[in-house]
């Protein structure tokens, strides 16, 4: 046995950070590790972990995986006689003599968040704690490596960033009749700009001929006031809100879109951009945190702030057929850059140079 990883986490209906462990798993070596998850695993020997400590139970869920992490992950890596901790997200154990490597998505948390929210407080306190007394960090974004640095102090000789990737043969161009909505994907925090994404499609000339369809899980604290503001905005019958679609849908989706509306006020790394180009749609982000590593020249990147800049991008690409189709075979070649077997192999090089310090 050489490397446990800690993937307490994972959710059974993959999103966020369940998406890149599932695709990370698949991309290294099957029998130089083992799994720690709350159900069995077909990429490498699984040891189950409580069913109960996953997002899908709340603040309490993370409150659990917190004390079972500190508790008895420290048990099960000595019963292994493992030599080295991964964690895909920043959690481990501490003051406990294991080694171990995390990943870090983002900070956002720290720039958006209430301080005296939960997500703020880990992120202030918890989290800076991990990465201080990791052997080393890894991160998706050169965008997110500075912000580790930046906002938490860890020294930048410590971190490398490892960009995500995406499945080329599920999110690919399918030749489909593009249809007549604007595309937004994720859950609709503030920070996704929901308010300005609303803003800017209410300002389309010849609104009436589009829709904008916002597809992520259904979230009391934000879906509300978003059909509050579509309301006022008189563009409600226009405006609809998908609970989590299928992954087996989502390219479809994606692909009959006139474009992704993608404008994050910050992003670690922005998975649904580089998805979208994957698919050959017209990608609409921001040029600000990671977003502009992803999308390169293949998207048209707007100031988030600036409502009147995502509508004219908006309406650009709605009625201009030239720059939808340079924009389609643009982001279809950026995203070739791009692939989970390059993540999993520059993530395994951090994991067997660390392993190998502590034979």
């Amino acid at each position: 046995m050489s490397i446990l990883i800690n993937c307490a986490a994972l959710l059974a209906k993959p999103t966020g950070i369940s998406v890149y462990a599932h695709n990370l798993l698949k991309n290294l070596p099957a029998s130089e590790f083992e799994v720690a998850a709350p159900f069995p695993l077909t990429v490498a020997k699984t040891h189950l972990t409580p069913a109960n400590l996953s997002a899908e139970f709340g603040a309490m869920g993370h409150l659990r995986r917190l004390i079972w992490t500190q508790r008895s992950l420290p048990h099960l890596y000595r019963q292994l006689q493992a030599r080295l901790l991964f964690s895909p997200l920043p959690e481990a154990p501490l003051y406990q003599q294991i080694p171990f490597v995390v990943m870090v998505h983002d900070l956002i948390p720290l720039r958006f968040f209430a301080r005296t929210s939960s997500a703020y407080l880990y992120n202030r306190y918890y989290v800076p704690a991990i990465l201080h007394a990791a052997q080393h960090v890894v991160c998706n974004s050169v965008a997110t490596a500075r912000d580790i640095t930046h906002l938490l102090g860890v020294p930048a000789h410590k971190i490398t960033p490892i960009p995500l990737g995406y499945d080329a043969q599920h999110f690919r161009f399918l030749n489909l009749p593009r249809s007549r909505y604007f595309l937004v994907l994720g859950r609709m925090a503030r920070y996704k700009n929901g308010r300005r994404i609303l803003a800017a499609f209410a300002a389309l000339p010849q609104r009436a001929d589009y829709e904008l369809w916002l597809v992520g899980p259904s979230d009391a604290r934000y879906i509300p006031e978003l059909r509050a503001i579509a309301i006022a905005h008189g563009i409600e019958a226009q405006v609809k809100f998908l609970d989590y679609v299928a992954p087996e849908t989502l390219p479809q989706l994606i692909n009959q879109a006139i474009a992704l509306v993608f404008p994050s006020l910050w992003e670690g790394f922005g998975l649904p951009v580089l998805e979208a180009m994957g698919c050959g749609t017209p990608v609409i982000t921001s040029n600000l945190a990671s977003l502009p590593e992803v999308a390169g020249d293949a998207a048209l990147l707007v100031d988030p702030y600036n409502v009147l800049e995502i509508t004219a991008a908006m309406n650009a690409i709605a009625t201009n057929t030239n720059l939808s189709q340079k924009l389609r075979l643009a982001g279809l070649e950026r995203a070739k850059q791009f692939s989970w077997a390059r993540t999993g192999m520059e993530t395994w090089s951090v994991l067997r140079q660390f392993y190998a310090i502590n034979l």
